[in-house]
């Protein structure tokens, strides 16, 4: 299996969607209770170099992306829909949010932080799952 045998337009599309979700999760729904929980005003926010945060979190989300769609590419069989979802799913709960716990835990970060992060992770990976699941 070759690392870029993939489908590309599963790639990008779930790193879009993964991407547009955390615009309406960290906006308009928890956008001032995650600022509250991180310590930050609206301008500190604002001030912050949004064309490296943005593209950066991008890049990140096509990564994501790319090694999920990896990973479905090098089973044997053809994955159904609801498996590529749960997989989806379940690498956010299996591996990202445990990671993200022990990090706050360490950190000593508040438990509405975590919450606010592990709920956005489950649902990118669940949007990603399912846009892999459609286009792939």
């Amino acid at each position: 299996m070759d690392l870029f045998d993939v489908n590309w337009l599963a790639v990008f599309g779930g790193a879009l969607c993964g991407f547009v979700v955390g615009g309406i999760w960290y906006g308009p729904i928890m956008g001032k209770r995650w600022m509250g929980a991180v310590g930050l005003t609206e301008e500190e926010v604002q001030s912050g170099n949004m064309p490296l945060i943005y593209g950066g979190a991008f890049a990140f989300s096509v990564l994501a992306s790319w090694t999920l769609a990896h990973t479905f590419a090098t089973y044997a069989i053809e994955l159904s829909f609801a498996a590529k979802v749960l997989t989806a799913f379940g690498v956010a709960l299996g591996f990202i949010v445990p990671a993200i716990g022990t990090n706050y835990l360490f950190s000593q970060k508040g438990k509405a932080l975590f919450f606010i992060d592990a709920a956005y992770w489950l649902l990118f990976y669940t949007a990603m799952g399912l846009v892999h699941a459609s286009v792939g």
